[in-house]
Order: structure tokens, then C-alpha cells, then sequence
């Protein structure tokens, strides 16, 4: 009665997960990037946690659904670094270097498990194979840590976190009793944990969905809702939180060199109102929208200048998103004391 209790409730716990790893990544808010990574999380995790649960209760299991758990881990850490990053930043785009990483991941676990099958080759899996997946794995946490470094400082101070900080410190904390659990049991401690990891998953989500059942509000545990709805005085956290995605989306998206930019679309691409993000700019930075977008586009028509010497003048201002070579040369003169030609003439000397 107690291995069919037992059985029934971490069993229960992995399905559980599938549905609801398939719900964010399919009918959830569409468009919400952190949602995808967290039903990509939710099935990661069950699939490792399905697997321990079959084994556990049947060690003779085929070893191709052990292969399977194991190579469900490799996407656990990524997914937890990559699903907060993305819901404490607000991404609303995917960077390249995330896609490429998850397909180059994908791409060694299949040529991996083709080349040294799991039912041929147990040792090469027991001896190398899961240790890199659980020092990537804890890599991976660490990197959690560290983004939510500004949360856990709260710790003991008098500002209270907001509701998403404590879902997220809640994913995360959850993510670590598993990898601890896992952890202890391959070091070969106690057999008794390897199944804890289940349990865990199991009690969790259900003390999740009956705290979610009986809140109020729910959207509440979602950054941008924090940043959509919040007062019109940006706390120091929101502002930092807020800078942040700015310098992202600039450096990164290098959205200024959309000529037809405007207050509005910086805006959203932050996911604030326009009159939080002219608030920011002035507050934080002392500066006009207009003059923190010229700053950006100076600077990399400074770059070009310096490097490619085949562009005309006018050429490289509407590279860099500038509608005019008039307005090109005034905002350039502005904050460089020089025109463009005079600062190209200056570095070929240099």
C-alpha cells in the first residue's frame, strides 16, 4: 500500500507536469517568451522525474527510457537560467545565441545517443556522460542564482517582494531541491532520496495550483503586469529592472536604427507606457529620448566610420537610422565638436 501510494503520487506529479509544460508552451498568453521556456521546463523536468519514477519501482526498465530521462537533465538548467532570465528581463524576442545554443545542445545529446546508445554502452553514460549533465546542470543553477542576486538581497530587509519575485525564487528553489536530490543520490548516499525528487515535484505543483486556485489575482505574477500597472513614481528596483532591458534591446536589437522610432515603440519594446520610459530617461539617465537615441546611432556611425571606408557619409547616417543627412550631420557635430568627414579624416591618420 505504501510503494502504490508512493508510486501513484510522484507518477502522478511527472503526467501532471506534461500537461502543464504543454498548456505554456501552447495555449498560454501567445507571445510570451518567458511562458514557452517554462513549458519547456515543465516537460524537461517530467520526463526526468517520469523516468526516475519507472525506475525506482522497476530496475529493470529498458534503457532506453533511462536514456531518455537522461537526456531530458541537458535541457533542465538551460531552461531555468533561460525562463528567468527571460521573465525578469521581459524578452519579448528569442536572441540568436539562446536558439543556437538549445540547437546545438539537441544536436550533441542525438549524435551522442546514436553513437553510444544508453542499452550498449552503459558505462561510457555512467561514468562521463552524467557527470557532464550534472555539472552543466549546476552550472546552470548558479547562473539562476546570480540573476536573481538583486531578489535574494531582499532577504531580511524591510522592502517586500513583489509577487512574481517569489515565483520565481519559488521555480528556482524547487529546481535546486531536485538537483540536490539527484545529486545525492548518484554521489551514492542514500537510495531512499532518488525518488524524493518526485515527490517534491509532485507536492509542489499541487501546493502551486491550490495557492493559484484560491488568489484573487493571478497576473500579478508576471513581470510585465508589475511594469504595466505600476505606480506612476518608478521604484529604484523597476527603474534598475527597467535599464536593463533598455540597454538590451539597444545594444542588442540595436532598435535605433529604426529611422521612424519613436517614444512609443521604445516603449513597448520594454513593455512600459511612454510616459514611464520618458520618466526613466530623464530621472535615471538626465537625458531626452531623442538625444539617448542619437547617442546610440553616433556612436555606431563613429564605429563604421573607423572601420569601413567604401560607405559615403550619407550612406553610413541611414545605416545608423538617421531620415536626413542634414539631421546626420547636426546630431554628429552636436555631441562629436566635429563634422563626420573631420572625424573619419582623424582616425585614418590615427
Amino acid at each position: 500500500m505504501g510503494n502504490g501510494a508512493l508510486f501513484f503520487i510522484s507518477a502522478l506529479g511527472a503526467f501532471n507536469g506534461l500537461v502543464l509544460g504543454i498548456y505554456f508552451l501552447f495555449f498560454s498568453r501567445r507571445g510570451k517568451i518567458s511562458h514557452y521556456f517554462l513549458g519547456a521546463l515543465f516537460i524537461a523536468l517530467s520526463l526526468r522525474i517520469g523516468k526516475s519514477v519507472l525506475f525506482y519501482f522497476n530496475s529493470s526498465l529498458l534503457k532506453i527510457y533511462l536514456q531518455i530521462g537522461l537526456s531530458a537533465c541537458w535541457f533542465i538548467g538551460p531552461f531555468v537560467w533561460y525562463y528567468i532570465r527571460s521573465e525578469k528581463e521581459q524578452i519579448k524576442k528569442v536572441p540568436r545565441r539562446w536558439i543556437g545554443g538549445i540547437l546545438l545542445l539537441s544536436i550533441i545529446i542525438i549524435s551522442v545517443g546514436l553513437i553510444f546508445p544508453y542499452q550498449q554502452h552503459p558505462e561510457v553514460w555512467n561514468k562521463y556522460i552524467v557527470q557532464l549533465i550534472y555539472t552543466q546542470w549546476g552550472i546552470c543553477l548558479l547562473l539562476s542564482v546570480v540573476e536573481l542576486k538583486d531578489v535574494i538581497k531582499k532577504i531580511g530587509q524591510p522592502s517586500p517582494w513583489k509577487p512574481f519575485e517569489i515565483w520565481l525564487i519559488t521555480t528556482l528553489t524547487i529546481n535546486l531541491m531536485i538537483f540536490i536530490c539527484y545529486l545525492w543520490a548518484l554521489l551514492g548516499h542514500s537510495k531512499g532520496v532518488y525518488i524524493s525528487g518526485a515527490i517534491i515535484f509532485s507536492v509542489v505543483l499541487y501546493a502551486g495550483g491550490l495557492v493559484l486556485l484560491h488568489r484573487r489575482r493571478r497576473d500579478d505574477l508576471f513581470s510585465s503586469v508589475q511594469v504595466k500597472y505600476a505606480n506612476k513614481k518608478i521604484g529604484a528596483d523597476d527603474a534598475q529592472r527597467m535599464l536593463s532591458r533598455l540597454e538590451r534591446v539597444m545594444t542588442e536589437e540595436k532598435v535605433f536604427k529604426n529611422p521612424n522610432l519613436k517614444l512609443h515603440d521604445l516603449a513597448q519594446e520594454i513593455n512600459a507606457s511612454p510616459h514611464q520610459l520618458s520618466q526613466l530617461l530623464n530621472d535615471s539617465l538626465g537625458k531626452s529620448f531623442t538625444l539617448y537615441i542619437n547617442e546610440y546611432r553616433i556612436e555606431e556611425a563613429c564605429r563604421i566610420l573607423s572601420t569601413a571606408e567604401n560607405l559615403t557619409i550619407e550612406a553610413i547616417g541611414e545605416e545608423v537610422g538617421f531620415n536626413s543627412k542634414s539631421t546626420f550631420f547636426s546630431a554628429f557635430k552636436k555631441l562629436k565638436g566635429m563634422t563626420p568627414a573631420m572625424y573619419q579624416q582623424g582616425t585614418v591618420r590615427v
